[in-house]
């Protein structure tokens, strides 16, 4: 086979073997449908467990996640779901409701004891809570799709939903803002349409 002079570079450069390569980045595709099979307790712990590695702003950890699998549950969520949304997320085997915990900074005794002290800081500025709650929670989302990639699934992420109904259904009561679903499941070899066009290094970055 052929090597394009990208891959070419990647397989001398990357660490990762070339299946896991493939699996996480080159070949894994947003999934609009997935093969029927249930997606286990244990396989979404282990979505988690790497999940939770990401790197945050003084270890706050903004990110909840919520796991509708119920047929209940996921009517309530389908019903805020823009349409294009609402037929793959009513099929898809696991869906997650990610939102931002925006009083994370009273767990920083546990996550960051070192800056404990600043907890009657945040808590005097909900405007800095919430801009450092979001922009590090999604962070935090793009380790999950990958976790999710590496623990042998499909995502398909979408941002297309009211964001206020499904926290009026889920995060009622608590101090948590959705900001992305994502539909989870086994692979089924479809492919809707050809990978579109990715930018190349020399538009997409520069040097200084």
């Amino acid at each position: 086979m052929t090597r394009t002079p990208t891959e070419t570079l990647l397989t001398e450069e990357l660490i990762l073997d070339p299946h896991a390569a493939a699996a996480m980045f080159l070949t894994a595709r947003t999934a609009n449908s997935f093969d029927a099979g249930e997606i286990s307790e244990e396989t979404l712990q282990a979505v988690y467990a790497l999940t939770k590695m990401a790197p945050t702003a003084m270890n706050i950890q903004p990110l909840r996640i919520t796991w509708v699998r119920s047929a209940e549950a996921r009517e309530r969520l389908v019903a805020h779901m823009v349409d294009g949304n609402k037929a793959k997320t009513l099929r898809a085997p696991m869906v997650a409701v990610l939102s931002y915990d925006t009083d994370w900074h009273e767990l920083l005794p546990t996550t960051a004891p070192h800056a404990a002290g600043m907890v009657p800081t945040f808590a005097g500025n909900d405007a800095l809570r919430q801009g450092m709650g979001a922009n590090n929670a999604h962070i935090q989302a793009g380790f999950f799709i990958m976790a999710a990639r590496a623990a042998g699934l499909a995502t398909g992420p979408m941002g297309g939903f009211d964001a206020a109904g499904v926290d009026a259904e889920f995060n009622a009561g608590t101090p948590r803002k959705s900001f992305l679903v994502v539909n989870l499941g086994k692979p089924n070899g479809i492919v809707d349409r050809e990978r579109l066009h990715r930018l190349e290094f020399d538009v997409a970055t520069a040097t200084v």
